[in-house]
């Protein structure tokens, strides 16, 4: 006999939309609290892929000296705010310290798992909540300009292959082939066949629709304000909108993860990184492809007759300032690729920006807390959130039921560091 549980989710991005989706299926009472209205986070502006090609964590050999290159450049793709700040800085060290080779060799499978359930099971969502989010299983490129950069990324797609991934390595005329419609300036690129993109934004709409017709509350525009605790329990959740009691909490918060985690006494190292991204409405002759653009560090996604460019990692805490400098660099980037591609710059303020949770060393906080009996961490997916969503829901909902989970999560212990 199935119990019915009480389960809070504090956060209504992607990470808390999946695990509500999988929790309701097992018929617990569900509450999303999130502090804006569902559609001005990180899971609304960004590129909208799930890329079982991600396999790499973001802290790899090469990225600590590469981003100090980038950094003196204020249209750069990597940029971190200067300032004396305890947890900056505790972050960093332990980010150096996993952006080895050694590391990354033991990370990345579990990576792999994660990012191979959540791509098996979207295509479950979207036939269970409806196709209505534009989604296109044909891939995505890895597009490169510089031969060293196509170099580099023929030998990634040897590893992904050996993941069991299936790719295609293209030189410049087989690359022009895929894209007839505008002209490019590349040297080649790999296809990873197995990626998907859709509208993020579409998604979560459809997601919370089909929510609440499952009779899953959502607390919006609330601010959590501290927690009653009981019996090593949190008994409650204390916002401005009123006390909310609960049975089990899902942490999911994005980057405002430390700060509520903080106030149950938990300690997180987590930062928040800022992406930047615009969506043209209307593009004469699109692209057919979604595409990473290596060299560049940027990305560009179509739906149909729209496309979205986006990118930049900026580590400058928790604000909304947008760095017009740093758009550009996406655009200049997005038009050097694509010289045929007929795109104006955007107007200052046509520009959405996000900050993704981004963990020490590139893998999620996906577990229980430690001390406290009823709190699961589920957060700090960097720019994988889309990419990891179902898959972690899916995690979320097997642990909270105290069941065998689908793929090893020792590797996303929320108390590692």
């Amino acid at each position: 006999m199935k119990i019915k549980m009480k389960v809070t989710i504090i956060g209504g991005g992607v990470i808390g939309l999946c695990s509500a989706y999988y929790l309701q299926q097992e018929g617990h009472e569900i509450t999303v609290i999130d502090r804006g209205d569902i559609t001005d986070g990180c899971s609304f502006g960004n590129m909208g892929y799930i890329s079982p090609s991600h396999f790499i964590p973001l802290a790899s050999p090469g990225i600590i000296s590469e981003g100090f290159k980038h950094m003196l450049s204020s249209s750069s793709p990597f940029y971190i705010k200067p300032r004396l700040n305890w947890q900056l800085m505790q972050w960093g060290y332990h980010f150096w310290k996993n952006s080895n080779a050694a590391t990354v060799k033991k990370n990345a499978p579990h990576l792999n798992d994660l990012l191979q359930l959540s791509r098996h099971l979207i295509n479950n969502m979207r036939d269970e909540i409806g196709d209505v989010f534009e989604m296109e299983e044909k891939g995505c490129l890895m597009m490169c300009k510089q031969q060293k950069t196509l170099d580099h990324e023929f030998h990634l797609a040897d590893e992904a292959e050996k993941f069991g991934l299936t790719v295609e390595r293209l030189q410049k005329d087989a690359v022009q082939q895929l894209e007839p419609d505008v002209e490019l300036n590349v040297a080649g690129a790999v296809l990873f066949k197995d990626d998907c993109h859709f509208n993020p934004g579409k998604m979560m709409v459809a997601l919370k629709k089909y929510l609440e017709t499952k009779n899953v509350r959502f607390q919006l525009n609330t601010t959590v304000t501290g927690f009653e605790k009981a019996n090593n329990k949190i008994s409650a959740v204390i916002t401005d909108k009123g006390k909310f009691n609960t049975g089990e909490i899902v942490l999911s918060p994005g980057s405002w993860l430390p700060a509520l985690a903080k106030m149950m006494g938990i300690s997180l190292l987590l930062q928040p990184g800022k992406g930047y991204s615009h969506t043209y409405a209307q593009v004469e002759k699109n692209i057919r492809y979604p595409a990473i653009l290596v060299d560049g560090r940027c990305a560009v996604t179509p739906w149909g007759q729209s496309l979205r460019i986006g990118g930049t990692m900026e580590l400058s805490g928790i604000n909304q300032n947008i760095l017009i400098s740093r758009m550009k660099g996406i655009y200049d980037s997005a038009k050097d690729f694509y010289p045929g591609l007929k795109i104006d710059f955007p107007p200052a303020g046509k520009i959405w920006s996000g900050l993704r949770p981004v963990t020490p060393d590139g893998l999620p906080y996906i577990g229980k807390a430690a001390n406290i009996d009823n709190v699961l961490i589920a957060g700090g997916h960097a720019m994988l959130g889309i990419s990891m969503g179902t898959g972690t829901g899916k995690l979320v909902s097997e642990i909270i039921q105290r069941k065998t989970t689908t793929i090893n999560i020792s590797a996303f212990d929320p108390e590692r560091f």
